[in-house]
């Protein structure tokens, strides 16, 4: 075959797989944009916090720890907030406990976030959390495809896919490719691929997240105030060069495209995180929406499938994909290469395609 593994799709996770499964043998990677990055992984808020999901998430977000910290210049500090209403007592108890975040005074809050007014009655903050610099990132596993002799391709959308004896032939407007294995890492598009190669889609389903960016709320330097998360997720705002990005974290399904911002959702979104501070939003800078893509059970799925094993899953990424790529595209070298995975027996269960049956 010409490839060892074929991955389809440039997203963070396709190119952490490149990266790790070039150890192992010939990497060609394609991307049907002409950028790598340019759906869900290019408009990620990336925020490196590894209690943040269900717990196969966490498990695999804190065993990328140990190579963020690694990671020379990709992590920095950010930290997280959780502000919620008088009646929102009980919800923000249960993030606090679920995400570990210290419960402080609405004094310290304020002290941190000074814009934040009298209808924040409760608060919770930790430290664990980093912004993560998602293209150095990005481009650190795209050089180390690439020094191992992974090919990269974009502008190659995959237009269909055949089983042949020895492996797969993929077919793209510009060519065919054809290897050994196929790697789906084709974020809201995963189960297009899986039907493309004539297996069983599982359910995995693209939901729009629309954000704003908007200045700095009164002129304040937001460098250092942490993430901020109305209690239940209802919305968040994170400082990003000088300005903010404020999202209503709406979950809309949605078929694969490339999404866009819905005027009426962040107009909601906004009004959310406008009713807990002082300074009005005056005008956008920009928008835009990117598609996080959850299986049923809202865990990743990383494994060979069930009824093809040929045909393997790296999809399923939700709102986790940056904080999780170092350890999911570990494992996917370990099952691939034979090798015994860190992560314990029921965390593997628990990622695996045989779940769905």
């Amino acid at each position: 075959m010409e490839h060892d593994f074929v991955i389809v799709g440039g997203g963070i996770a396709g190119v952490s797989a490149a990266a790790r499964l070039s150890a192992l043998g010939s990497v060609l990677l394609l991307e049907a944009e002409d950028a790598l990055a340019h759906h869900a992984s290019g408009r990620s808020a990336a925020l490196y916090e590894p209690r943040y999901g269900l717990p196969p998430v966490v498990e695999l977000s804190l065993a990328s720890g140990a190579f963020f910290r690694a990671a020379e210049g990709v992590l920095s500090p950010r930290g997280l907030m959780i502000v919620g209403r008088a009646e929102e007592a009980g919800q923000l108890a249960e993030d606090a406990e679920t995400m570990h975040l210290e419960r402080i005074s609405t004094e310290a809050a304020r002290a941190m976030v000074p814009v934040l007014n009298d209808q924040v009655a409760f608060a919770a903050h930790g430290d664990h959390a980093w912004d993560i610099d998602t293209d150095l990132l990005l481009q650190g596993f795209a050089r180390e495809a690439r020094s191992r002799g992974a090919v990269i391709l974009t502008g190659e959308k995959v237009t269909g896919i055949r089983r042949e004896a020895a492996g797969w032939q993929v077919s793209t407007a510009k060519g065919v490719h054809r290897g050994a294995l196929l790697v789906n890492a084709a974020g809201a598009w995963a189960d297009v691929v899986a039907g493309m190669a004539g297996v069983r889609p599982l359910g995995l389903q693209p939901n729009r997240r629309s954000m704003a960016r908007i200045r700095a709320p009164g002129g304040h330097d937001v460098s250092r105030w942490p993430m901020l998360f109305g209690a239940g997720e209802t919305w968040y705002a994170k400082p990003d060069a000088g300005a903010l990005i404020v999202s209503p974290a709406e979950e809309h399904p949605m078929e694969p495209h490339d999404a866009w911002a819905d005027d009426m959702v962040l107009a909601e979104g906004l009004a959310r995180y406008e009713e807990m501070v002082t300074t009005p939003v005056t005008r956008l800078l920009a928008s835009w929406a990117g598609l996080r893509t959850f299986a049923p059970d809202r865990v990743l799925v990383i494994g060979r499938d069930t009824g093809e094993p040929g045909f393997f899953w790296l999809a399923g990424q939700g709102g986790y994909g940056f904080q999780t790529s170092p350890a999911a595209s570990r494992l996917a070298a370990d099952l691939l290469g034979g090798t015994a995975p860190e992560l314990d027996a029921a965390t593997l269960a628990a990622l695996s395609p045989t779940r769905f049956g």
